[in-house]
């Protein structure tokens, strides 16, 4: 599973893709390169961009929401968090990544 990484506290969107990277690289000492994914949210928490190089591209994926508000942690000590794939969904359909009444993930049995 690729890494994502979200970048904490607000980003300027109109940077597109050169200016991300340059940011995953000189500010968060990340390789844009990288199959990771990284996700960028403006100040108003209503617009996010997500960073993805793949094969020999970027990819530039752009969400805007009509109503509401992306629940964004705010800046912390680090620049960057590490989140899952399940965060990142939380946060697309506008709930927080400390879910506290998410169902817990459960892997399959397997009968011996």
């Amino acid at each position: 599973m690729d890494q994502l990484y979200l970048a904490r506290g607000n980003t300027d969107l109109r940077k597109s893709i050169d200016g991300l990277a340059v940011l995953v690289k000189e500010g968060f000492d990340l390789d844009p390169f990288s199959s990771a994914l990284f996700v960028f949210c403006n100040r108003e928490r209503d617009k996010l961009k997500i960073l993805h190089w793949e094969h020999n591209g970027f990819w530039l994926y752009y969400r805007r929401l009509e109503r509401g508000r992306f629940q964004w942690p705010a800046e912390g000590i680090a620049s960057t968090m590490t989140i899952s794939r399940r965060e990142l969904r939380w946060l697309l359909d506008g709930l927080s990544i400390e879910q506290r009444r998410a169902h817990r993930a459960v892997a399959a049995r397997t009968v011996v």
